[in-house]
């Protein structure tokens, strides 16, 4: 067995001892980011059916909030947030009609994830979509462009936001593990977020609905996007075939330790810490800054600041040779544009 698996495995029977919800915090945390965010939604709504514009500055904080119920939702799709499955489950059901994301489909989808990340043999369900040095190469020049496209900071973190949350999760792939079930999730998240917009139009109108909403749900989107990219779309993540790959250190070194200013982390809910998310994800993300003060060593494993995190959005591809992410001009020297 390799060094790093034995020391990642060391490392998460120790910071197991935080799987446990803390049951009433839990409950505040949910109410802090649910009752501020309607507030601030009814704020916005005021403002523009008023006539200020600068109204429209509130879906900023409004969308941050938005996305830390995503990370709540996402908590109770890991089974952390609450001590009961069911608890959970209905929170998370809840809270996805908010955030326009199905629960029990993309907890299958996130599950699979978690189970087969940095594994080069298993992509393709819940991550990135990335190629090798060597797959890039192969490919044709329209497979090569079409990648480029997909690759593309301005497609992926602009078009690709909407598209996930306003279509994507509308109609899940039907061939999907579980995929009665999954359209079953979908369908009834889809007849909830229609009935309570169909509500809410009628209250203030479809354009004043559109003019509140739209903003902070794609800040939101646009925000989680950027999040889960950066959390494993990093020069030195750990990627390997199926034969050499091991969950805990795929988990622990695969996974960055992106270490935000402390007003942006609570926002994000501490998923920055998200080598020990994923290395134990029954951690509540409110206990994962005391993993870090009880194992100050972890802090430094994988560490991307705010500033250092931009430059990841020109690495593209995996080279298996140097075991790290590169740029397209490092890898295509030797082959024809595109």
């Amino acid at each position: 067995m390799h060094p790093s698996s034995v020391h990642a495995r060391q490392i998460f029977r120790a910071v197991s001892v935080f799987a446990k919800p803390l049951e009433a915090r839990s409950v505040l945390e949910v109410l802090i980011t649910a009752v501020p965010f309607m507030l601030l939604w009814a704020l916005t709504w005021a403002a523009l059916a008023n006539g200020h514009l600068a109204g429209l500055l509130l879906a900023i904080p409004a969308g941050g909030l938005l996305l830390r119920l995503f990370v709540i939702q996402h908590d109770c799709g890991h089974g952390s947030l609450f001590r009961r499955r069911t608890t959970n489950d209905w929170v998370g059901r809840f809270l996805s009609v908010l955030t326009l994301t199905p629960y029990d489909s993309w907890r299958r989808s996130h599950a699979q994830h978690h189970a087969t990340s940095g594994n080069l043999g298993k992509r393709g369900t819940g991550d990135v979509d990335t190629l090798t040095v060597a797959e890039f190469r192969a490919r044709s020049l329209r497979q090569r462009l079409r990648y480029r496209l997909y690759r593309n900071p301005l497609i992926f973190f602009l078009v690709g936001p909407a598209y996930t949350f306003l279509l994507r999760h509308r109609f899940p792939a039907a061939s999907a593990n579980g995929a009665c079930h999954s359209w079953l999730s979908t369908l009834a998240t889809n007849a909830a977020i229609s009935t309570i917009g169909a509500a809410l139009i009628w209250q203030i109108g479809f354009a004043q609905f559109l003019a509140v909403h739209i903003p902070i749900a794609m800040i939101a989107a646009t925000a989680g996007v950027w999040l889960f990219y950066v959390q494993h779309q990093f020069e030195h993540t750990v990627w390997d075939d199926d034969a050499n790959w091991n969950f805990h250190a795929a988990a622990l070194h695969g996974s960055s330790h992106y270490d935000l200013p402390p007003v942006l982390r609570w926002f994000t809910g501490n998923i920055g810490v998200h080598h020990v998310h994923h290395l134990s994800s029954r951690i509540p993300f409110y206990r994962l800054p005391e993993v870090l003060r009880a194992h100050p060593e972890l802090a430094a494993l994988g560490r991307l600041t705010l500033g250092q995190s931009l430059a990841t959005t020109r690495l593209r591809l995996w080279d298996e040779e140097e075991r790290r992410l590169v740029k397209f001009g490092e890898a295509t020297k030797a082959i024809a544009p595109f």
